[in-house]
């Protein structure tokens, strides 16, 4: 079996079930969903979708930051919204961390989200 490691850092979410923030395997950060949590609070940041597809996008930095790496080092992203409706407005908020070659992406409406929050994102980066 190929060594993997676990991630964690105080600058983003802890964990809140039995998975990581990340893991290093096979040459990629394997980043769990991010949800818009404070990590300094752990609640559930207020206001429109943007400012939770913000958080959840702050979160996924912090995460890639504890390894050193940069958003550009994303290659895949799967965004769930609990409401397709706010696709465009995640959309433009997700659109200002990836500028330049943004990664493969999926987008699915969910039924429900953690906390009842209305947007999750989880990534795949390159370690190397």
């Amino acid at each position: 079996m190929a060594d993997k490691a676990i991630v964690a850092t105080p600058n983003a979410p802890a964990a809140i079930g039995p998975y990581s923030q990340a893991v290093k395997a096979g040459g990629f950060l394997f980043v769990s969903g991010q949800i818009p949590l404070d990590p300094a609070t752990g609640e559930v940041v207020p206001g429109p979708i943007e400012a939770q597809a913000r958080q959840v996008m702050e979160n996924l930095r912090a995460i890639l930051a504890a390894e050193g790496l940069e958003m550009s080092r994303v290659v895949k992203t799967t965004i769930y919204l609990a409401n397709l409706e706010h696709f465009a407005a995640v959309n433009e908020v997700y659109g200002g961390y990836f500028t330049a070659d943004p990664p493969a992406r999926v987008t699915v409406e969910v039924s429900r989200l953690p906390k009842g929050v209305g947007v999750e994102i989880d990534a795949i980066a390159l370690l190397a």
